[in-house]
């Protein structure tokens, strides 16, 4: 009887370097992930609005939080709920806010080198997983209070269990896949992105599709009343969102065609480690930026995880350089990238301080003075500081955040909000730079209409991404200069 003949272009598994016995390539970027997570952890005592939400959130009792996502942030919820826990065993400020980031960012790092030893072996394992802790973006992330991080190291090890159940006959390691990619996609949705990256893998390789297509199923079955959820919530939550602007597309654009010329170069092609960084690297951000020209959903954050891509075709390009100039490389490429390094540490690098706010807030304010958001979304500058903010008549708010179950409460009628502001001798009012948009909503017209007739400016701070103005009421101008001067010898 004759044998079976197989078909020798569809391999059975993925081709890969020998294993050795070797903890480097998870040791190496793991440590330098984690002590570039802690330097400057608490970046110059700052924290951005984002942030400020998840403390503020963490921090309430957790009916009030579980009453919040059944109506805003379910996207969130599962991050809010372990910041949550963090903060009930350690309420250490900055530090415990960020350090669930700078640890997933190690765990990413340790990840995207076991991916490189699988695919190349262990130089380029130690290779990748060093170039990635490097990224400006993966430091920005590593002290960033956000979930982004954690889903990062989530998809990373979804993608090392994805290469061992394509070189394993048992269920297990597709069981784990599942898992743990169900889990990450909980902690934001936009991890199942990478399902569609897998796809390609499997299609570049001429893999079988029905074990990985049963975990993949399984996936979106969990993850599925999440997405319900949060559809309902989408407008609420996304509203923000433009379309992707050119320097998006520029950017994504650049990425991925550095990607490309890394894996067309003759010398560097290794056919499995390209099948599984590319997809990584371009799919989840392609589909996500085009799928945002019908319904705005880009945020390069959104996908941070595909970096494990460009880092595994890097760290082979590095590990295919003359042994001499492999080993410095890995310096040249920090020492170019310390400006970057050093930005992100700063309180410049992104989009406002909310420390920095509640400072002037308390420098300048007086128990009982009315204080006025402009916009409304921007009590978030002191929703973190509730001493601060309890002292302070706050003269739009309608309803709470806990009874509103928002985040940031609900506002009264624009003539109700008029009203009360007529009768509030001084009113501290917290508003974005100059040159942002206006928001055209009526109770945001009153207030500046109100203020701009009926108030004179005494005082105007500037701090980064916003402003803290001192307005007295007028109601004659030789009382208004008055008031100006008493408040400036205080």
């Amino acid at each position: 009887m004759t044998a079976p003949t197989r078909d020798l272009d569809r391999p059975l598994a993925p081709p890969r370097a020998p294993e050795r016995r070797t903890t480097a390539p998870l040791l190496v970027p793991a440590l330098l992930a984690t002590v570039l997570g802690l330097w400057g952890l608490t970046r110059q005592d700052s924290m951005w609005r984002d942030e400020s939400v998840t403390y503020q959130v963490a921090h309430r009792p957790l009916g009030q939080l579980l009453a919040l996502l059944g109506h805003i942030d379910a996207v969130h919820g599962l991050y809010y709920l372990l910041l949550h826990g963090v903060f009930a065993l350690w309420d250490g400020g900055l530090v415990a806010l960020r350090l669930p980031s700078v640890l997933a960012t190690a765990l990413a790092a340790a990840g995207v080198g076991a991916l490189g030893t699988r695919l190349a072996g262990p130089r380029t394992g130690v290779l990748a997983g060093v170039v990635f802790a490097l990224f400006p973006a993966t430091q920005q992330y590593a002290q960033e209070g956000r979930s982004y991080a954690l889903v990062t190291a989530g998809v990373v090890w979804a993608t090392c269990l994805f290469l061992r159940g394509l070189g394993s006959a048992g269920r297990g390691w597709w069981a784990g896949y599942g898992v743990l990619l169900a889990v990450a996609c909980w902690v934001h949705e936009f991890a199942a992105l990478v399902l569609c990256a897998h796809a390609v893998t499997l299609w570049l390789l001429r893999m079988p599709w029905r074990r990985w297509g049963m975990a993949a199923a399984g996936v979106l079955v969990a993850v599925a009343p999440l997405a319900v959820v949060s559809a309902r919530q989408a407008d609420r939550q996304l509203g923000w969102l433009g379309r992707p602007s050119l320097a998006m597309w520029l950017a994504f654009l650049a990425v991925s065609a550095l990607g490309l010329l890394l894996s067309r170069v003759p010398s560097l092609s290794d056919r499995t480690l390209t099948a599984v960084a590319l997809p990584l690297l371009i799919v989840p951000p392609g589909l996500l930026i085009t799928g945002s020209l019908l319904k705005p959903w880009y945020v390069d954050r959104y996908v941070l995880y595909a970096l494990a891509g460009l880092a595994l075709l890097a760290g082979l390009a590095l590990d295919r350089l003359p042994v001499g100039l492999g080993r410095i490389a890995p310096f040249l490429l920090a020492l170019a990238l310390l400006p970057a390094s050093l930005a992100v540490r700063t309180p410049e690098s992104r989009k406002d301080d909310v420390v920095a706010v509640a400072r002037t807030v308390r420098k300048l304010s007086h128990p009982g003075d009315g204080v006025l958001f402009l916009p409304s979304r921007r009590r978030e500058w002191l929703m973190s500081y509730p001493a601060l903010y309890g002292r302070l008549d706050d003269l739009a708010l309608a309803r709470s955040p806990a009874a509103s179950r928002t985040l940031q409460g609900t506002e009264l009628p624009a003539d109700t909000l008029r009203t009360r502001l007529l009768a509030t001798p001084r009113v501290i009012a917290l508003t974005d730079p100059d040159g942002q948009p206006l928001d055209p909503f009526p109770q945001e017209s009153v207030k500046r209409r109100t203020l701009r007739e009926h108030f004179q400016e005494c005082e105007r701070v500037r701090v980064w991404g916003a402003q803290v103005v001192v307005y007295v009421r007028k109601p004659d101008p030789g009382s208004l200069a008055f008031r100006c001067q008493n408040r400036e010898r205080r």
